[in-house]
């Protein structure tokens, strides 16, 4: 195992690429199963037999333990270790990788993806971790964006890749492809990485508090679920269980010594307003990108491969002018980006309305998915520098965390909440003149989300957030490409002009 010292590496050394490849390779195996497995369902759904409800869980059952449990992953690593906890979740999501692709039912399936999260929730926050301790501070900014950068080229590939294996050697390939790569970081990152922790860390780790949100947030998703099939007794129990877990990881927050979500943050407006803006963004991004991939392929009569290559434009838009993007946020401010981003991006849902029978991919689908990528490859980048520059800075990397964690949990309510709305239940996805009337009603509703979002920037969002000499310089702050499904999580970590100031995911920490 090679050794240096911490913030001492330099990317130009061997050593300093294969950790870069470690940390890339890392992050890549949860962002390829985030774009994949959509493109997946339609056929999920037919070889094992499956109500909507349970393609609903498929995915809902991976972000659930993956948006509960991903602060505390960051916590751990800052503890225990980067590169150990980075490792253990490394061989986590591979083990349950391939209980995915074994899996001979929908629920052992439903089951696996919920494990899976876990493993995510631990080698998610660890790959950026490990760069920003292990580089010298002259290198972090490049190694976070070759790090971004390259994740976003897995990203592009990642739905066509799923539409290649589901038309070719089938859908528990998607699962099985994870098994090499996990090989892959496990060997270069036991043999390359240093270890990294914070010795200032207490080890006092906010456990009921994340507990609790995981099981407010799966009571709240199994309500909304099962609401599609009827309000029965059990869909007002779950809602209601959900609200008092709520309200108990509310007060378990507020007297925890190291919460895993710090209230306080809260009492300022502008990081409640983007927070906002985040859930009302991220919810209609969720719902187009589950129900588009499903009307593609039941009402257009598009293959799975087909269906994942119309999203890679919304990709490359962002790969192309993320830096622009950031660096137009940062010369006219952040209102602007943030409140025309979701009206473009309302736009290019709207145009979605003419995707049905027959549609042509050039005509009907390209030109809304351009809009649409467009308007997100204007707004994520702002997005996340207006959340960082909405606190102060010994808090930058928990708003990050926070950022990162709403985003998750909109997506797993909207994937929950858009189908029932829609009208949308059962097996009615097999049956194309329903999931055409329902996919029309959830576009109109993500759309009012993205307006909503735009709306709520316009009125809270006032010139520059901070003075540009105060801003934070956050890693990465999106001035290289983004995620098309989060914020960039930052487990903990931001710069100054004056020098590092750090704060782990449960908590702030005075130096790392």
């Amino acid at each position: 195992m090679a050794t240096s010292e911490a913030g001492s590496l330099r990317l130009g050394t061997a050593q300093g690429r294969w950790v870069l490849l470690a940390t890339v390779l890392g992050s890549s195996m949860a962002m390829l199963d985030g774009t994949v497995v959509n493109v997946a369902l339609p056929r999920i759904g037919t070889d094992l037999g499956a109500s909507l409800a349970s393609l609903q869980w498929t995915l809902n059952a991976y972000l659930l333990t993956l948006a509960g449990l991903i602060l505390l992953g960051g916590a751990l690593g800052d503890r225990y270790g980067r590169r150990r906890v980075f490792l253990i979740g490394v061989i986590w999501f591979a083990a349950a990788s391939a209980a995915c692709a074994a899996a001979p039912t929908i629920h052992v399936l439903i089951a696996a993806r919920a494990v899976q999260g876990i493993g995510g929730a631990l080698l998610t926050p660890g790959s950026l971790a490990m760069l920003q301790a292990v580089f010298h501070p002259d290198d972090r900014s490049a190694a976070v964006g070759l790090w971004s950068g390259l994740g976003g080229v897995s990203a592009a590939i990642g739905p066509f890749l799923g539409g290649w294996l589901v038309d070719g050697p089938g859908w528990r390939w998607i699962f099985l492809l994870n098994l090499p790569l996990a090989a892959a970081v496990i060997a270069v990152t036991s043999r390359y990485v240093p270890e990294s922790r914070d010795e200032t860390a207490t080890g006092r780790f906010d456990v009921p508090g994340a507990l609790l949100a995981a099981l407010a947030l799966g009571a709240i998703t199994y309500a909304l679920t099962a609401a599609g099939e009827g309000l029965s007794p059990g869909v007002w129990v779950s809602g209601a269980l959900g609200l008092l877990l709520a309200a108990a990881f509310v007060a378990v927050e507020r007297r925890a010594p190291d919460p895993m979500l710090p209230l306080g943050l809260f009492s300022s407006r502008l990081f409640t307003a983007v927070n906002l803006v985040t859930l009302c963004v991220y919810a209609a991004f969720s719902g187009v990108f589950f129900l588009l991939v499903v009307q593609l392929q039941i009402v257009s009569g598009f293959s799975p491969l087909v269906s994942g290559f119309a999203l890679v434009p919304i990709t490359l838009l962002m790969l192309t002018l993320s830096a622009r993007a950031g660096r137009l946020g940062k010369r006219i401010g952040p209102r602007v980006p943030l409140t025309v981003g979701p009206l473009l991006c309302a736009a290019g849902v709207l145009l979605m309305l003419r995707i049905g029978p027959g549609s042509s991919y050039w005509a009907d689908v390209l030109p809304a998915v351009a809009v649409m990528g467009s308007g997100m490859t204007l707004l994520v980048a702002p997005l996340t520098a207006t959340v960082l520059a909405a606190v102060e800075v010994r808090h930058a990397g928990i708003a990050s965390g926070v950022n990162n964690a709403a985003a998750r949990a909109a997506g797993l309510l909207a994937v929950a909440a858009l189908p029932a709305m829609a009208g949308l239940s059962g097996d009615a996805y097999r049956v194309p003149s329903s999931v055409d009337s329902a996919f029309h009603t959830a576009m109109l509703i993500c759309a009012g989300l993205l307006a909503g979002g735009g709306l709520i920037a316009s009125v809270t969002v006032r010139g520059n957030v901070l003075a540009p000499e105060e801003q934070p310089v956050a890693e990465p702050n999106c001035d290289w490409p983004c995620s098309t499904t989060t914020p960039p999580f930052d487990p903990g970590h931001a710069r100054t002009p004056e020098g590092p100031a750090t704060g782990t995911a449960a908590g702030p920490s005075s130096e790392n």
